[in-house]
């Protein structure tokens, strides 16, 4: 079978991950027999100056018509890119899995855990709007004083901005399936993470749409902590998690944190999956301090692409893709551990060079 995969090139060092990554599959696609024809696209700030879109028509749609989509960093433009592609093709679950690998210096070498995140709601739907020159009871409600408080600091020239916070029991109820048919796979145990003691009608939603959710899975434990906890115990007892389900912005920030705990954000892979369509991206941005430098690690991008070929093989009862996936891990890990990684896996190689010596041992696997 063929897969026609659509290939965001990004900015910054997105370009060089995407020749990585490229040079990487055609040899996938000549030695091992896994056919993928990639497809380039512009979006991005490179695309908005081009065109004057950050995301072209164009590139929507060959997306729609791909098997799935690869996309390197973006830069300033980036929530005109990932946000409307999240939207716009319904990529509800954002899957950030965070493993201790051996080729990587890490605080642990224990860890195995993955962060499900809701993903087209809360703040990042982006609805926002400054409410101007406000009067004294708008004032005294935005930082939730009574109205009659005259200790109140707020007058006729307060300036107030307000981001709306879209939380739905939909959208709530399917992101907890989505863990729950995970942790079945793995070690049947779901961490619900929100700040429902705060933010009672919101999170108070969340966290009980997914206990709702949790009832029809009897195998697996569900465990309810606020999110400043789980931040906390990420750092001081990361082994104690299996699956971290919780909102978008809350699981945007803990994944962040949950990659460095494994070695940091150049092996921080992650997928945004829908119903039947799936996009994949490394969670680091454009890193325009070391564009054209030719020293980008490409690891994360390399397992974003192993984890788009494992829900390629999922989705299609296709072994291959399963096997060239392992192979890929398994081929990263040899490359690093005998010296050859990029310096901040503890080499010395250039991003070409190293994805030479990983192609190296693909050819004499």
């Amino acid at each position: 079978m063929t897969y026609t995969i659509s290939l965001i090139t990004g900015d910054g060092i997105g370009p060089e991950l995407s020749d990585s990554v490229c040079d990487i599959f055609e040899t996938i696609h000549d030695k091992l027999g896994l056919h993928l024809n990639l497809t380039r696209l512009e979006a991005g700030d490179t695309a908005l100056k081009h065109t004057g879109y950050a995301l072209p028509d164009d590139t929507m749609n060959k997306i729609k018509h791909s098997d799935a989509c690869l996309k390197a960093p973006v830069g300033e433009s980036a929530a005109d890119v990932i946000v409307v592609l999240r939207q716009q093709l319904d990529l509800y679950a954002n899957i950030r899995p965070a493993k201790s690998y051996p080729f990587v210096p890490a605080i642990y070498n224990d860890v195995d855990l993955v962060i499900v995140r809701e993903n087209t709601e809360d703040l990042y739907v982006g609805k926002e709007f400054f409410l101007g020159p406000t009067s004294a009871d708008i004032g005294n409600i935005v930082v939730g004083k009574n109205n009659n408080d005259n200790n109140s600091t707020a007058n006729s020239t307060t300036n107030a901005a307000v981001a709306l916070r879209i939380i739905s029991e939909r959208a709530s109820r399917r992101i907890a399936k989505h863990a729950f048919e995970m942790a079945m796979l793995r070690n049947k145990k779901v961490t619900c993470v929100h700040k429902s003691n705060v933010m009672r009608v919101t999170d108070g939603l969340f966290a009980k749409a997914c206990a709702d959710v949790g009832s029809s899975y009897p195998d697996v434990t569900l465990e309810q902590m606020y999110v400043d906890a789980c931040a906390m115990n990420l750092v001081k007892q990361p082994q104690m998690f299996d699956v971290i389900l919780t909102t978008n912005l809350f699981g945007d920030i803990l994944s962040d944190e949950s990659s460095q705990i494994v070695g940091g954000l150049g092996v921080a892979a992650s997928s945004n999956v829908g119903d039947n369509f799936a996009l994949f991206e490394p969670v680091h941005g454009a890193a325009f301090d070391i564009a054209g430098k030719n020293i980008a690690n490409p690891v994360s991008f390399i397992l974003s692409a192993k984890l788009m070929l494992d829900w390629l093989g999922r989705k299609h009862n296709d072994t291959k893709c399963f096997d060239v996936g392992d192979l890929l891990t398994s081929t990263i890990q040899h490359v690093i551990r005998d010296g050859g990684g990029t310096l901040d896996v503890g080499g010395n190689s250039t991003t070409t060079e190293f994805t030479r010596k990983i192609i190296s041992k693909l050819l004499n696997a």
